[in-house]
């Protein structure tokens, strides 16, 4: 039955397997090289499966084959990395935050390896990711990356209407762009500011009191402090994550609803 009904749409089936793969491979989590890359196949196929039949009723173009399916195929591709960018500048944030974090606190030399990321991060970075992770976990990321990234992207957007996007597009993701500074200083500015004037006090006893060692002081203290602030402000960081996700999703609907209103 699954072959019957993939063999009388081939060719958007593979349009569809095209996005979803696309925007699989770029997302958080669903990137991670720790998934077998069978798997991810396997849930590309499935998801594009399950879709196939909304993607018919909503009347895309069928595609010709030669030089207009192979562009489809392209622009399908495009949509699942854009769509897929919003969701890795949202971990980019809590990346970002840790890093400034990593500086004040004296850990900016400690790196360990992000295997979401496959690259090096501060501890402190990885340690914000996680949490982040779980949070994104647990508030239905998952689901919503197939709702609003993969069902909701092909109600709005065809390859098709991409040719003519980038004006709109572009100034949505340079925005984006803006935003993860703004919100990574935004999550960090507590601790930062608290941190630095900690700095401060350390400077002005170092003044009146020469004879001291801040060096062996301060950062035992700062470390101590800012592990401190984290702890007291985890409720607040988790709550700033949600709002930071739920302004992700909100960006892909803005991109999404761009081209079809």
């Amino acid at each position: 039955m699954i072959i019957e009904a993939i063999a009388r749409n081939a060719p958007l089936f593979l349009l569809v397997f095209v996005r979803v793969y696309a925007l699989l491979r770029i997302s958080p989590i669903t990137s991670s090289e720790a998934i077998p890359g069978i798997a991810r196949i396997a849930v590309t196929f499935f998801t594009a499966f399950a879709v196939l039949p909304s993607v018919v009723a909503s009347g895309y173009p069928i595609p010709a084959a030669g030089l207009d399916f192979i562009l489809l195929a392209v622009g399908e591709m495009l949509i699942g990395i854009l769509t897929g960018l919003f969701l890795v500048l949202l971990f980019a944030v809590f990346q970002l935050a840790g890093q400034f974090f990593s500086l004040q606190m004296g850990f900016g030399a400690s790196q360990v390896f992000d295997p979401l990321a496959q690259i090096e991060i501060p501890l402190v970075g990885q340690f914000l990711n996680l949490i982040a992770m779980v949070i994104f976990v647990i508030s239905g990321g998952m689901q919503r990356i197939f709702l609003h990234g993969v069902l909701g992207s092909f109600e709005a957007l065809t390859a098709a209407d991409l040719a003519g996007a980038g004006q709109d597009i572009m100034p949505l993701v340079t925005g984006s762009l803006a935003r993860l500074f703004e919100q990574s200083l935004v999550l960090a500015f507590p601790i930062l500011g608290t941190l630095f004037l900690l700095q401060v006090t350390m400077g002005l006893f170092g003044k009146a009191a020469p004879q001291m060692n801040l060096l062996m002081l301060g950062f035992p203290l700062a470390i101590g402090v800012a592990f401190l602030l984290i702890f007291l402000t985890m409720p607040f960081l988790v709550e700033a994550f949600e709002v930071v996700i739920d302004d992700a999703f909100l960006q892909i609907d803005r991109l999404l609803a761009g081209r079809s209103g």
